[in-house]
């Protein structure tokens, strides 16, 4: 397997669907990479000459911020929201939907799953 930026790439995969295996790399960076380096996107990964592979992580290196840099510049941004105690922090902080879905009905993967909540009245048994 080839290691790019500490990711193991697979052997069997083209350039450009193997890339975005990569954390920050999408679909679109991987083919803009390719076209910089004059390295064809249907070249399996095995087929990649070393100088390619150095070449690819060189430019990756230079130019975007990958997996834990990235990771923690988001975390940053977020915890940054939940300081100044706007509205997008408030929705992070409580575990809710930020960009404004519905959350009477859906938001279960933010939610989790739901509660039974019954009437609050007990039922009295009859004997």
């Amino acid at each position: 397997m080839v290691r790019i930026a500490g990711v193991e790439i697979p052997n069997e995969k083209r350039v450009l669907f193997a890339l975005p295996k990569i954390y920050g790399v999408g679909r679109s960076w991987a083919k803009k990479i390719c076209e910089v380096l004059n390295i064809d996107p249907m070249k399996k990964t095995k087929e990649l000459t070393m100088e390619e592979i150095g070449k690819i992580e060189k430019y990756i290196d230079e130019n975007l911020k990958i997996e834990g840099d990235l990771k923690r510049e988001i975390q940053a941004n977020i915890r940054r929201l939940i300081d100044i105690q706007c509205y997008r922090g408030w929705r992070h902080s409580r575990k809710l939907p930020v960009w404004g879905q519905r959350t009477r009905t859906n938001a279960r993967t933010r939610k989790g799953p739901r509660k039974t909540v019954g009437s609050g009245k007990r039922k009295v048994s009859k004997k």
